[in-house]
């Protein structure tokens, strides 16, 4: 089954040996619970920048893209009235990181602002430090391959500042994800070191905030019931998440970023499988790959051939709702072996493309039944969840209109508000 994701995964444990750092950890003490269960993904908030290019190491002012779609107030209330109760904010590091002492003050206090609204909106919000791999400085290798990274002591020391930050904000409703779907592998000390490392950073400045947690292999499952919790005691509250878009083969069909050749054309893949057939899914394929001037025949052809044999497996196996309780019904598992409520285990990202002028991806009513299946799976396991995304390619809001997508509400299990 994990030959349909572009992430190779390995299913042995993780190592717990580890170095904290040298900064003191807060002592212990307790938090209010934190409320999270029906959240979305807000990005591009403080994301999609304006880094100079090489050899330039810094940022345009502003650092964000002036057009990049930002929820207003309103916007978060409307959210709020769907039944959501929290967002998962994802935050650039580099402009942070490449500021001077006056612009990074400025930054923060933007980012102060948008916590700030979005608890006045009545939500709950987890902020995310998300690097950006198509950055050409400040990057996930520069930042977090390793303790040893070249910005890494940046990268903590930044994640030290946010958590003392947002302790000053309302108890149980903020809490702190200080890396995005770490690229190490599942059974890797690195990561283990990494994210020890930031989490002493995190508790040396904010004693009570809740950080969340994650495995390696970028968020996957199979990283989550890689993770041995026991060494990440010392710094509760903590909660769990993971990442959920198997298969990559239907969520992430036509899209652009993908490395691998077989998405560049891959479209009409439907959900469930029975939905459709290898036959009416690979025309699609070929009438979408006749519309590419851009690639040369020869290389059109191997990805046809890999198209058609990991489709074959994909109508073969048949996905359904029993696919994604397979995978959720993993983690869940870890979580009973570890003696962890499921209510800590947030699955942090799930979606899907959807079909509009920039990518020929899933038809809506598959992507709806999909995000209906996997949300469903994860309710029924006690998981909570945030969809991706707000906006863009596989957004519930039109980026002009503000529109809500009612399929999406639905899907989700929400309401459309009034």
């Amino acid at each position: 089954m994990t030959g349909w994701s572009r992430r190779r995964v390995l299913r042995t444990a993780l190592s717990t040996a580890a170095a904290l750092g040298s900064l003191p950890i807060a002592p212990t003490a307790r938090a209010a619970e934190p409320q999270f269960r029906r959240g979305v993904n807000a990005w591009p908030w403080f994301s999609l920048t304006r880094e100079f290019p090489a050899p330039r190491t810094d940022y345009d002012w502003p650092p964000f893209q002036s057009q990049r779609p930002v929820p207003t107030p309103d916007d978060l209330r409307r959210l709020r009235r769907t039944g959501l109760d929290f967002i998962r904010l994802p935050v650039d590091p580099g402009p942070f990181l490449a500021a001077d002492a006056k612009t990074r003050g400025r930054l923060l206090d933007m980012l102060d602002e948008a916590v700030t609204a979005t608890l006045d909106a009545g939500l709950g919000i987890i902020v995310n430090v998300q690097a950006n791999g198509a950055t050409h400085y400040w990057n996930p290798d520069r930042m977090v391959s390793s303790t040893a990274a070249p910005a890494f002591d940046l990268y903590r020391a930044l994640v030290g500042e946010l958590a003392g930050r947002l302790e000053r904000f309302q108890p149980g409703r903020v809490a702190l994800e200080p890396v995005n779907e770490p690229a190490q592998a599942c059974a890797s000390n690195v990561w283990s070191q990494i994210q020890l490392s930031l989490l002493t950073a995190a508790r040396a400045s904010a004693a009570t905030l809740p950080l969340v947690v994650t495995g390696g292999c970028g968020s996957m499952v199979s990283g989550l019931t890689a993770l041995d919790p026991a060494p990440l005691a010392p710094f509760e509250p903590i909660l769990f998440t993971f990442h959920f878009y198997e298969p990559y083969l239907f969520s992430h069909q036509g899209a652009p970023w993908m490395r691998e050749p077989v998405y560049r054309s891959l479209n009409n893949v439907p959900w469930p499988a029975s939905a459709g057939s290898l036959e009416k899914t690979l025309a699609s394929v070929r009438a979408r790959m006749a519309q590419d001037t851009e690639t040369s025949q020869e290389a059109k052809q191997a990805a046809y051939a890999e198209t058609e044999r990991v489709l074959k497996v994909y109508f073969d196996a048949k996905p359904d709702r029993w696919f994604v309780d397979k995978y959720l019904a993993e983690a869940r598992a870890w979580a009973d072996g570890h003696g962890l409520a499921p209510e800590r285990i947030i699955m942090g990202e799930f979606g899907a493309l959807r079909t509009d002028a920039r990518y020929v991806a899933a038809p809506n009513p598959d992507r709806a039944r999909y995000i209906a299946d996997v949300r469903q799976s994860a309710e029924a396991f006690g998981f909570p969840w945030a969809f991706w995304d707000l906006f863009d390619g596989m957004g519930m809001m039109d980026d002009s209109t503000r529109a809500l997508d009612p399929a999406m509400i639905e899907a989700l299990g929400l309401v459309m508000p009034e």
